[in-house]
């Protein structure tokens, strides 16, 4: 099992510099790796031509073609690389090798068919280079970077004793950050006992089946008129001005304080739900489509539904909870949870309550929902042999809720009844 531990870097002005220049590397070694691969495609395309030749290093016969790999790119880098960036021996030489790398992997995935075509990296938008493994030490709170030395570390690493695999530094909000890959073992699950929860998320609220509505905290809407005046003291400086680049500094500090916030509201919810529930039951959003409607699409987004799935699929092997993902179209809110009764009744989002016409209970609309999704998620895990009943279930730990912790004000919890 692999994580990653991003800690925030304490570097001088000279320090600074260096890993800029680091990063400057990188981008451009990826740039011209970019440009190389298109022209030799091209050429290998027009004439696929095949030989042998010796190796140089174990001086065995080896198949020859002009088709570019990413392999080939690196050794013709290598070669121009003295005469047309010498300023690159400034830097680690890590960095143009790793971003050598991660464009073969990005040609993998564009011809697998899981991305799209690899464009140009820009100056100053996601400034980062990675480090090889035995290129760098940590020592307690400090890193050492190749030709930039020793540098601060916020804290220590998360996984002691344990073999690291790359750090990748990276510059976010004028800041630089070092996400450090390491190797863990897998992780020893003891038994737990059973709970089942479903979890119903909206533009406003996720609501839970126990009843809980937990707000959405609404970074975005909350920062829109700060960011406004920022975009608008960012349009009128002129373009390649210092005053320009501290503008769009300042926009990006309230971007990046944003996501800051929904990424750590994100990160308690699905803790909280993995720790406390087996089982998780959760819909299957159309959240790119959702994303189209123009008056919703700026809270859709705020309410981060992506990454709440995305969390919540990583982190519950770990904790020997399940997640069960519910077809697109199953009717939650629809469904009676009480009867089964499917209700037509709920024609728009503005109705947020409704009765059965079958038996008379009362639902509120999103918990109601939340129900619908628990009990899906538990009887999908129910064996053939009726090893126990979905009705024997509750899926409540009985404990409160522990989202209202220190440094988490924005969050609040409503007990509905």
């Amino acid at each position: 099992m692999q994580r990653v531990h991003k800690i925030a870097l304490d570097l001088t002005n000279v320090q600074a510099t260096d890993c800029a220049k680091a990063a400057g590397c990188a981008r451009v070694a990826y740039n011209w790796a970019l440009r190389w691969w298109k022209d030799a495609y091209h050429a290998w395309k027009i004439s696929p031509e095949e030989g042998t030749g010796f190796d140089a290093e174990t001086g065995k016969e080896i198949r020859v073609s002009n088709k570019p790999t990413e392999n080939l790119a690196r050794r013709h880098f290598d070669m121009i690389k003295g005469e047309e960036f010498p300023w690159m021996y400034e830097s680690t030489k890590c960095a143009p090798q790793e971003a050598i790398r991660d464009l073969g992997r990005a040609f993998t995935n564009f011809f697998a068919g899981r991305a799209g075509y690899p464009k140009p990296h820009k100056k100053g938008a996601n400034d980062s280079f990675r480090l090889s493994p035995g290129q760098y030490s940590i020592k307690d709170k400090l890193l050492r970077i190749p030709n930039v030395g020793w540098v601060r570390m916020q804290e220590e690493l998360r996984y002691p004793a344990i073999r690291t695999l790359s750090v990748t530094i990276t510059r976010h909000r004028n800041r630089w950050f070092a996400a450090i890959a390491c190797e863990l073992p897998d992780p020893e699950v003891p038994p737990r006992p059973f709970a089942a929860v479903g979890v119903d998320v909206g533009t406003g609220d996720y609501a839970t089946s126990d009843g809980e509505t937990i707000e959405v905290p609404r970074a975005y809407r909350k920062a829109q008129s700060k960011l406004r005046r920022a975009q608008k003291a960012l349009s009128r400086k002129k373009r390649g001005s210092k005053n320009r680049t501290k503008a769009r500094i300042k926009v990006n500090k309230i971007h990046g304080r944003v996501a800051d916030i929904r990424v750590n509201w994100i990160h308690q919810f699905t803790h909280h739900l993995v720790t406390n529930y087996s089982i998780i039951g959760i819909e299957d959003l159309n959240v790119k489509g959702m994303s189209r409607n123009r008056h919703l699409a700026k809270s859709i987004l705020d309410a981060g539904f992506y990454e709440f799935r995305r969390q919540l699929e990583y982190k519950a092997p770990a904790y020997g909870a399940k997640v069960i993902v519910a077809d697109r179209w199953f009717p939650s809110s629809k469904i009676c949870s009480q009867c089964g009764e499917k209700t037509n009744r709920l024609t728009s989002l503005a109705v947020r309550s409704w009765e059965c016409e079958n038996c008379g209970a009362s639902h509120h609309r999103d918990i109601n929902a939340a129900m619908n999704l628990k009990n899906n998620a538990v009887s999908s895990t129910v064996s053939a042999c009726g090893e126990f009943l979905a009705s024997d279930l509750t899926g409540s730990s009985g404990k409160p809720s522990n989202l209202c912790e220190a440094g988490t004000r924005h969050q609040i919890v409503r007990k509905h009844t």
